[in-house]
């Protein structure tokens, strides 16, 4: 992507079972609510062909496989939706992005290294905010929900996932964005949501605005 970006891009990932998805529902009251407009997407993206087909056959792909699979997948997204919402001064949120790879291919044994040269020409959000929890809690979570793919079928998972989201959430600083840790152990989505949106510039951004600094914050 070019350097002419007038949006901000959100990334919001977290362990599998963490309750991402009901923080992503939270947060669209609380914006709608605020009078806040955003653009909302998820990865793999739903109803493009190579999204739809990596979640329709990621399960069978492995490894090295499966984490090329989901970069093809996200370089259509960059493609087709990011570059586009960020060059017209939109606010886009991203359920799931690359902070996702750099964990759950990582469970998958992939190297740390490949995984960020394949992902080095994807835009980096300029908040990326990372959910955790305790892994206990997360387990607990995961029982209730279910077992909906074959990360959340391993019982050390959790405790992998949080190290794991951890690390991630440094790689990201290094790399420019700012990043938002919440810890959702024992404070409702919906609090975690208005935590988010606080973080939030106004919008539209000058051109050359220089994205807000949001405190890192664990509860």
């Amino acid at each position: 992507m070019t350097g002419d970006r007038k949006g901000f891009f959100v990334s919001i990932d977290g362990p599998s079972g963490v309750g991402k998805s009901t923080t992503v529902r939270e947060l669209r009251t609380v914006l709608s609510t605020r009078s806040v407009p955003a653009q909302w997407t998820v990865e793999p993206p739903r109803g493009d062909f190579l999204g739809d087909f990596t979640r329709t056959h990621g399960g069978q792909l492995h490894g090295l496989a499966l984490a090329c699979l989901v970069a093809a997948a996200r370089y259509r997204h960059i493609e087709t939706t990011i570059d586009p919402a960020l060059h017209s001064g939109q606010l886009l949120i991203s359920d799931r992005y690359v902070a996702s790879t750099l964990v759950l291919q990582r469970l998958d044994g992939v190297p740390m290294d490949f995984l960020l040269l394949l992902n080095d020409y994807a835009p980096q959000p300029d908040l990326a905010v990372i959910l955790t929890a305790s892994p206990g809690t997360i387990a607990d979570r995961i029982a209730q929900a279910g077992i909906t793919h074959r990360f959340r079928s391993d019982p050390t998972a959790p405790t992998r996932e949080v190290e794991l989201y951890r690390n991630a959430a440094n790689i990201l600083e290094d790399l420019g964005s700012k990043v938002l840790v919440i810890d959702s152990t024992e404070i409702p989505p919906s609090e975690v949501a208005s935590r988010i949106a606080d973080a939030l510039p106004a919008l539209p951004l000058p051109s050359d605005a220089s994205a807000p600094t949001p405190t890192p914050q664990e509860s």
